[in-house]
């Protein structure tokens, strides 16, 4: 992870158990404080798996279909470490899910992504942006995770390795920190 000024960069560029992917398969995600909202922008490989049945906007299940994910946690003890995951996919489809303790959802789905997104030689770009109501109070730590293909083919790319006998992304208390200036951002997620 690379930061500056308000950006973050994450690179996903190795396997969800920390082996390097090719350069070709890399993604990279840019997290920008802004006003009131996170921006995050993907560039991204396009692999053409089959997109989820319905039409671009939130979409249950996403994290079934090719998608680039991008996981802000907040501090707290595992039961209760408040983090939102934000899902992202090249057909223009996203679902962002906000969770108090590993796994316990709060929120889901009708949180408000807006979202644009471009396929063109053989990579997608994407431009979506989060109010920072919906993010946890910082300081903040994130990771960013890619999947694509389909059965034994499926890939889970990690921009960490994460510890476990199977992909598991749910592990904030290993997500780095950010060092964007969250002294800026009011609890209630408004920038000062």
């Amino acid at each position: 992870m690379t930061e500056a000024a308000g950006v973050a960069r994450l690179e996903v560029g190795g396997t969800w158990d920390g082996v390097p992917v090719a350069d070709g398969e890399r993604v990279r995600v840019t997290l920008a404080l802004e006003a009131s909202h996170l921006r995050l922008a993907v560039d991204a490989p396009f692999h053409a798996d089959p997109p989820p049945p319905g039409p671009p906007g939130p979409t249950p299940g996403l994290w079934e279909h090719e998608v680039v994910e991008v996981f802000v946690a907040g501090d707290g003890p595992p039961d209760a470490v408040p983090y939102t995951e934000v899902e992202l996919g090249p057909g223009g489809h996203h679902l962002a899910l906000r969770f108090r303790g590993v796994r316990r959802r709060v929120e889901e789905g009708l949180l408000p992504v807006e979202l644009a997104t471009a396929v063109s030689g053989g990579r997608w770009r994407a431009e979506a942006r989060l109010p920072l109501a919906c993010l946890p109070p910082p300081p903040w730590r994130a990771a960013a995770f890619a999947l694509h293909g389909a059965g034994a083919g499926r890939r889970y790319l990690s921009s960490l390795p994460l510890p476990g006998p199977r992909p598991d992304f749910h592990q904030p208390h290993r997500f780095p920190r950010l060092a964007v200036p969250h002294a800026a951002v009011e609890q209630d997620g408004s920038r000062r």
